[in-house]
């Protein structure tokens, strides 16, 4: 019989319970400077609060001197506005190690996506759309928009951009397209990184007429066989991109393996005296390698 694993326990981030502080005596650690309350962030944290009330709760840490006292770890956006509603106390969530470098790189902010189901979920709880619309400090007509947002959509595509940040806009040229295609989109967007209007039109430009819902409008200036090498051209570079993708981690190791060497190698006196008497031209370029990985 095997012995059992045992597995370490897993650390808390937070204390176990909840606790309601007086927000006079949270101290912030940063002031929010002057354009950040007057951006639509803050309209739209300001609107949903003074709607629904505080939904996500400030994250407060102890003081290591004095564990009466708190600091302000995430929510000073959300601290301000309630002091301004006249608010005396608030919710918060206590952490256990300060993480105010790293926590808002690690929440996870509503993407597009999850945004709509979200709207959809309050749309079939009875949440009116007006009261939807004042809480995001947004207009009637963008939450029926954002309503119908994946409509024509596939699954596949909806899931590959699920946790990303896209515009509205990105997700209407997809739409143009039949769901083979919006899948190879959404890949290329998600390995490239780019999710922007631009990069979606293109995209559409490059998409052959039968991977289309409805045929291309003619570009004033182009035959017909110029669209078709432009297309052509598309397809060979969305190939080369894969193909270098597959290729990238295997040669960055190679990269760096390689650097880590020649640095090593340029560390050495006796190595560098002879390359420049011998090889001046080689020892150029093995410092000009080893100064850009410096620079990296």
């Amino acid at each position: 019989m095997k012995d059992r694993e045992t597995k370490a326990p897993v650390a808390l981030a937070f204390e176990m319970t909840s606790l309601r502080i007086p927000i006079a005596e949270i101290l912030p650690l940063k002031q929010l400077p002057p354009n950040v309350t007057k951006s639509m962030k803050y309209a739209q944290i300001a609107s949903s609060i003074a709607e629904l009330g505080l939904i996500e709760p400030p994250v407060v840490i102890r003081d290591k001197a004095d564990p009466t006292v708190f600091h302000l770890l995430d929510g000073h956006i959300r601290i301000d506005v309630l002091k301004k509603l006249g608010e005396t106390e608030v919710v918060c969530l206590v952490a256990i190690e300060d993480e105010a470098f790293t926590y808002n790189r690690r929440i996870s902010r509503l993407a597009t996506i999850q945004e709509h189901k979200m709207i959809l979920t309050a749309i079939e709880k009875g949440v009116p759309q007006e009261r939807l619309a004042r809480a995001l400090n947004v207009n009637i007509h963008s939450i029926q928009q954002k309503k119908s947002l994946l409509d024509g959509i596939c699954p596949e595509a909806i899931d590959l951009l699920k946790d990303k940040h896209v515009p509205v806009n990105t997700i209407g040229q997809l739409k143009k397209m039949k769901p083979m295609r919006q899948i190879e989109s959404a890949q290329l967007m998600t390995a490239m990184n780019k999710y922007s209007i631009t990069y979606a039109r293109s995209l559409v430009a490059a998409t052959p007429e039968s991977m289309l819902v409805r045929p291309k409008k003619p570009i004033r200036g182009l035959s017909g066989d110029q669209i078709a090498l432009m297309e052509n051209e598309a397809a060979n570079l969305d190939r080369e991109f894969k193909t270098i993708e597959q290729d990238y981690g295997a040669d960055h190791l190679d990269l760096v393996l390689t650097t880590g060497y020649l640095t090593r190698l340029l560390s050495n006196a006796r190595v560098v005296r002879y390359l420049a008497q011998k090889f001046p031209d080689i020892l150029a370029e093995f410092q000009k390698i080893t100064e850009l990985r410096k620079a990296a």
